[in-house]
Protein backbone atom coordinates (compact mmCIF):
# COMPACT_ATOMS: atom_id res chain seq x y z
CA UNK A 1 0.00 0.00 0.00
CA UNK A 2 0.90 3.36 -0.15
CA UNK A 3 3.17 4.76 2.77
CA UNK A 4 1.16 6.53 5.04
CA UNK A 5 2.31 9.69 6.62
CA UNK A 6 3.25 9.26 10.27
CA UNK A 7 1.34 11.39 13.06
CA UNK A 8 3.98 12.03 15.32
CA UNK A 9 8.26 11.19 15.59
CA UNK A 10 9.01 8.56 18.03
CA UNK A 11 11.79 10.73 20.65
CA UNK A 12 14.14 8.20 22.47
CA UNK A 13 16.25 9.93 24.78
CA UNK A 14 17.38 6.58 26.81
CA UNK A 15 17.22 3.59 24.53
CA UNK A 16 17.14 0.27 25.95
CA UNK A 17 20.55 -1.74 25.42
CA UNK A 18 20.85 -5.88 24.37
CA UNK A 19 20.79 -8.08 27.69
CA UNK A 20 21.68 -11.08 24.94
CA UNK A 21 21.61 -11.88 21.69
CA UNK A 22 20.45 -15.30 20.61
CA UNK A 23 21.25 -17.30 17.69
CA UNK A 24 18.34 -18.92 16.09
CA UNK A 25 18.04 -23.14 15.71
CA UNK A 26 17.63 -25.20 12.70
CA UNK A 27 14.86 -28.06 13.48
CA UNK A 28 11.83 -29.20 12.13
CA UNK A 29 7.95 -29.03 12.41
CA UNK A 30 4.93 -29.66 10.98
CA UNK A 31 5.80 -32.56 8.31
CA UNK A 32 9.22 -31.92 8.12
CA UNK A 33 9.09 -28.24 7.08
CA UNK A 34 12.31 -26.91 7.61
CA UNK A 35 12.78 -23.90 9.97
CA UNK A 36 14.70 -21.48 12.59
CA UNK A 37 13.44 -21.24 15.96
CA UNK A 38 14.19 -18.07 17.23
CA UNK A 39 12.16 -18.36 20.23
CA UNK A 40 11.54 -21.81 22.46
CA UNK A 41 10.28 -22.57 25.76
CA UNK A 42 13.35 -21.76 27.59
CA UNK A 43 12.61 -18.08 26.44
CA UNK A 44 8.75 -18.25 27.10
CA UNK A 45 8.82 -16.58 30.32
CA UNK A 46 11.43 -13.86 29.81
CA UNK A 47 9.53 -12.82 27.13
CA UNK A 48 6.28 -13.14 27.89
CA UNK A 49 4.01 -12.85 27.03
CA UNK A 50 5.20 -14.71 23.11
CA UNK A 51 5.53 -18.09 23.81
CA UNK A 52 7.35 -19.47 19.99
CA UNK A 53 9.05 -17.54 16.98
CA UNK A 54 9.65 -19.66 13.78
CA UNK A 55 11.43 -18.02 11.06
CA UNK A 56 11.34 -20.13 7.45
CA UNK A 57 13.22 -19.55 4.12
CA UNK A 58 13.67 -21.86 1.31
CA UNK A 59 13.94 -21.93 -2.57
CA UNK A 60 14.02 -25.71 -1.78
CA UNK A 61 10.22 -27.24 -2.80
CA UNK A 62 11.60 -30.59 -0.50
CA UNK A 63 12.49 -28.07 2.43
CA UNK A 64 8.94 -26.68 2.69
CA UNK A 65 6.31 -28.63 0.09
CA UNK A 66 4.84 -31.11 2.74
CA UNK A 67 3.71 -28.26 4.75
CA UNK A 68 1.39 -28.32 8.61
CA UNK A 69 -1.12 -30.74 7.69
CA UNK A 70 -4.24 -31.02 10.40
CA UNK A 71 -3.13 -30.28 14.04
CA UNK A 72 -5.08 -28.49 17.04
CA UNK A 73 -4.01 -25.37 19.12
CA UNK A 74 -5.73 -24.15 22.67
CA UNK A 75 -5.06 -21.32 24.41
CA UNK A 76 -2.96 -18.71 22.38
CA UNK A 77 -3.17 -16.75 18.98
CA UNK A 78 -1.27 -17.85 15.96
CA UNK A 79 0.28 -14.92 13.95
CA UNK A 80 2.19 -16.15 10.13
CA UNK A 81 3.22 -13.30 8.35
CA UNK A 82 4.35 -14.61 4.77
CA UNK A 83 6.94 -12.79 3.24
CA UNK A 84 7.18 -14.68 -0.21
CA UNK A 85 5.07 -17.31 -1.24
CA UNK A 86 1.56 -18.69 -0.96
CA UNK A 87 -0.28 -20.89 1.90
CA UNK A 88 -3.51 -22.15 2.30
CA UNK A 89 -5.31 -21.97 5.52
CA UNK A 90 -8.39 -24.08 6.33
CA UNK A 91 -9.48 -24.62 9.85
CA UNK A 92 -12.61 -26.75 11.93
CA UNK A 93 -14.25 -23.35 12.54
CA UNK A 94 -15.02 -22.83 8.76
CA UNK A 95 -12.33 -20.27 7.87
CA UNK A 96 -10.23 -20.77 4.82
CA UNK A 97 -8.24 -18.23 3.18
CA UNK A 98 -4.66 -17.99 0.88
CA UNK A 99 -2.11 -16.69 2.71
CA UNK A 100 0.80 -14.96 0.74
CA UNK A 101 3.24 -12.32 -0.60
CA UNK A 102 3.15 -9.93 2.54
CA UNK A 103 0.21 -10.98 4.16
CA UNK A 104 -0.67 -12.03 7.72
CA UNK A 105 -2.62 -14.46 9.07
CA UNK A 106 -4.38 -13.86 12.58
CA UNK A 107 -5.87 -17.04 14.43
CA UNK A 108 -6.99 -17.21 17.79
CA UNK A 109 -6.86 -20.25 18.98
CA UNK A 110 -9.18 -19.86 21.39
CA UNK A 111 -10.40 -22.48 23.21
CA UNK A 112 -9.58 -25.15 20.53
CA UNK A 113 -8.98 -24.87 16.54
CA UNK A 114 -7.59 -27.73 14.45
CA UNK A 115 -6.29 -26.07 11.44
CA UNK A 116 -3.75 -26.77 8.36
CA UNK A 117 -1.56 -24.83 6.41
CA UNK A 118 -0.02 -26.12 3.32
CA UNK A 119 1.80 -24.76 0.46
CA UNK A 120 -0.13 -23.52 -2.65
CA UNK A 121 2.89 -23.64 -4.74
CA UNK A 122 5.58 -26.46 -5.84
CA UNK A 123 8.37 -24.01 -6.20
CA UNK A 124 9.98 -21.17 -6.12
CA UNK A 125 11.00 -19.40 -2.39
CA UNK A 126 8.84 -19.50 0.85
CA UNK A 127 9.54 -17.48 3.15
CA UNK A 128 7.91 -16.41 6.61
CA UNK A 129 7.51 -16.22 10.38
CA UNK A 130 5.47 -17.62 12.72
CA UNK A 131 4.98 -16.20 16.30
CA UNK A 132 2.70 -17.46 19.00
CA UNK A 133 1.44 -15.00 21.43
CA UNK A 134 -0.65 -16.01 24.59
CA UNK A 135 -4.13 -15.56 25.49
CA UNK A 136 -4.48 -14.35 29.30
CA UNK A 137 -6.17 -17.56 31.89
CA UNK A 138 -9.41 -15.45 31.44
CA UNK A 139 -9.41 -15.36 26.80
CA UNK A 140 -7.79 -19.46 26.56
CA UNK A 141 -11.67 -20.59 26.48
CA UNK A 142 -12.92 -17.88 23.93
CA UNK A 143 -14.21 -18.52 20.79
CA UNK A 144 -11.92 -19.43 18.12
CA UNK A 145 -10.90 -16.30 15.58
CA UNK A 146 -9.40 -15.75 12.31
CA UNK A 147 -8.22 -12.95 10.33
CA UNK A 148 -6.63 -12.62 6.79
CA UNK A 149 -4.46 -9.22 6.85
CA UNK A 150 -3.50 -8.95 3.21
CA UNK A 151 -0.77 -6.97 2.44
CA UNK A 152 -2.52 -3.47 0.67
CA UNK A 153 -3.91 -3.44 4.56
CA UNK A 154 -0.73 -3.48 6.32
CA UNK A 155 0.05 0.20 6.67
CA UNK A 156 3.71 1.17 5.58
CA UNK A 157 5.42 4.62 7.24
CA UNK A 158 8.89 6.11 6.69
CA UNK A 159 9.77 7.76 9.53
CA UNK A 160 13.52 8.78 7.67
CA UNK A 161 14.76 8.68 4.30
CA UNK A 162 15.41 5.16 3.23
CA UNK A 163 14.10 3.30 6.25
CA UNK A 164 10.02 2.10 6.26
CA UNK A 165 8.25 0.21 8.63
CA UNK A 166 5.30 -2.19 7.81
CA UNK A 167 3.10 -1.85 11.55
CA UNK A 168 1.48 -5.56 11.85
CA UNK A 169 0.54 -4.93 15.21
CA UNK A 170 0.47 -1.82 17.43
CA UNK A 171 1.25 1.71 16.97
CA UNK A 172 3.99 3.59 15.74
CA UNK A 173 4.39 6.84 15.24
CA UNK A 174 0.76 7.15 15.52
CA UNK A 175 0.15 4.85 12.54
CA UNK A 176 -2.19 1.88 14.11
CA UNK A 177 -1.70 -1.73 12.55
CA UNK A 178 -4.77 -3.78 11.82
CA UNK A 179 -4.45 -5.74 15.57
CA UNK A 180 -4.73 -4.64 18.70
CA UNK A 181 -4.91 -6.70 22.00
CA UNK A 182 -6.06 -4.52 25.20
CA UNK A 183 -4.13 -7.33 27.91
CA UNK A 184 -0.68 -8.42 25.69
CA UNK A 185 -0.66 -4.71 23.83
CA UNK A 186 1.05 -6.46 21.00
CA UNK A 187 3.71 -4.31 18.92
CA UNK A 188 4.91 -6.09 15.74
CA UNK A 189 7.08 -4.43 13.04
CA UNK A 190 8.53 -5.70 10.06
CA UNK A 191 11.23 -2.63 9.27
CA UNK A 192 13.39 -1.89 6.29
CA UNK A 193 16.68 -0.26 5.70
CA UNK A 194 17.06 0.52 2.26
CA UNK A 195 20.21 1.95 3.08
CA UNK A 196 22.52 3.28 6.08
CA UNK A 197 20.03 4.38 8.40
CA UNK A 198 18.50 4.56 11.76
CA UNK A 199 14.68 3.70 13.58
CA UNK A 200 13.44 4.98 16.83
CA UNK A 201 10.66 3.03 18.81
CA UNK A 202 9.35 4.03 22.46
CA UNK A 203 7.96 1.23 24.31
CA UNK A 204 6.43 0.98 27.79
CA UNK A 205 9.28 0.32 30.20
CA UNK A 206 6.76 -2.53 31.32
CA UNK A 207 7.11 -4.35 28.11
CA UNK A 208 9.17 -7.17 27.00
CA UNK A 209 10.62 -6.70 23.83
CA UNK A 210 13.06 -8.35 21.10
CA UNK A 211 14.71 -7.63 17.44
CA UNK A 212 15.06 -10.02 15.03
CA UNK A 213 17.35 -9.65 12.38
CA UNK A 214 16.73 -11.12 8.94
CA UNK A 215 18.71 -9.47 6.59
CA UNK A 216 21.63 -7.64 6.87
CA UNK A 217 23.01 -6.85 9.85
CA UNK A 218 22.15 -3.83 12.39
CA UNK A 219 23.26 -2.24 15.89
CA UNK A 220 21.07 -2.37 18.43
CA UNK A 221 21.94 0.65 21.21
CA UNK A 222 25.60 0.00 21.20
CA UNK A 223 25.40 -3.97 20.33
CA UNK A 224 25.82 -5.41 16.64
CA UNK A 225 23.31 -7.89 16.05
CA UNK A 226 24.08 -9.93 13.25
CA UNK A 227 21.70 -11.93 10.33
CA UNK A 228 19.72 -14.62 12.27
CA UNK A 229 20.06 -13.22 15.52
CA UNK A 230 17.96 -12.13 18.03
CA UNK A 231 18.47 -9.15 20.36
CA UNK A 232 16.96 -9.89 24.07
CA UNK A 233 15.92 -6.24 25.18
CA UNK A 234 17.11 -4.92 28.65
CA UNK A 235 13.76 -3.47 30.56
CA UNK A 236 16.28 -0.55 31.45
CA UNK A 237 14.73 1.44 34.41
CA UNK A 238 14.02 4.79 33.19
CA UNK A 239 14.66 3.57 28.90
CA UNK A 240 11.73 4.90 26.85
CA UNK A 241 12.34 3.15 23.76
CA UNK A 242 14.83 1.36 21.42
CA UNK A 243 17.03 2.28 18.79
CA UNK A 244 18.07 0.32 15.40
CA UNK A 245 20.73 1.70 13.39
CA UNK A 246 21.59 0.40 9.97
CA UNK A 247 24.85 0.81 8.10
CA UNK A 248 23.79 -0.71 5.01
CA UNK A 249 20.74 -2.80 3.83
CA UNK A 250 18.86 -4.39 6.30
CA UNK A 251 15.81 -5.89 7.37
CA UNK A 252 14.34 -6.70 11.06
CA UNK A 253 11.26 -7.45 13.00
CA UNK A 254 10.73 -5.57 16.16
CA UNK A 255 8.57 -7.17 18.72
CA UNK A 256 7.48 -6.11 21.99
CA UNK A 257 4.10 -6.62 24.09
CA UNK A 258 2.59 -6.26 27.93
CA UNK A 259 3.49 -9.23 29.52
CA UNK A 260 0.44 -11.63 31.57
CA UNK A 261 2.60 -12.89 34.51
CA UNK A 262 0.41 -16.02 34.39
CA UNK A 263 2.06 -19.25 35.14
CA UNK A 264 2.38 -20.78 31.56
CA UNK A 265 1.95 -24.50 31.24
CA UNK A 266 2.09 -26.42 27.54
CA UNK A 267 1.99 -29.71 26.32
CA UNK A 268 3.23 -29.29 22.23
CA UNK A 269 0.33 -27.07 20.85
CA UNK A 270 -1.97 -26.87 23.81
CA UNK A 271 -0.95 -23.26 26.71
CA UNK A 272 -2.94 -23.56 29.29
CA UNK A 273 -2.28 -22.17 33.23
CA UNK A 274 -2.21 -25.21 34.90
CA UNK A 275 -1.60 -28.90 34.28
CA UNK A 276 -5.02 -29.77 35.23
CA UNK A 277 -6.63 -27.55 31.98
CA UNK A 278 -3.94 -29.31 29.57
CA UNK A 279 -4.62 -32.85 30.36
CA UNK A 280 -8.54 -31.23 29.74
CA UNK A 281 -7.30 -30.20 26.45
CA UNK A 282 -5.87 -33.28 25.46
CA UNK A 283 -9.36 -35.41 26.36
CA UNK A 284 -11.56 -32.54 24.87
CA UNK A 285 -9.27 -32.65 21.53
CA UNK A 286 -9.64 -36.80 21.65
CA UNK A 287 -13.43 -36.57 22.11
CA UNK A 288 -13.45 -34.62 18.75
CA UNK A 289 -14.40 -31.12 20.52
CA UNK A 290 -12.60 -29.42 18.70
CA UNK A 291 -14.73 -30.11 15.70
CA UNK A 292 -12.62 -30.85 12.05
CA UNK A 293 -11.36 -28.77 9.02
CA UNK A 294 -14.02 -28.53 5.85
Amino acid sequence: MPIVPIQHTETVTQPRTVEQRVLGRATTDGAGVKLTRVVAGNLQRRLDPYLMLDAFGSDDPDDYIAGFPNHPHRGFETITYMIAGRMRHNDSAGNEGILQNGGVQWMTAGKGVIHSELPEQEEGVMEGFQLWLNLPAADKMCAPGYLDIQTDDIPEIEPAPGVRARVIAGTSHGVQGKIQREATRPLYLDIHFDAAGTFHQQLPASANAFVYVYRGDVTVGNTPVPRTHMAILNNDTGSNGVTIHASGPAKVLLIAGEPLNEPIAQYGPFVMNTEQELMQAVKDFQAGLFGQPR
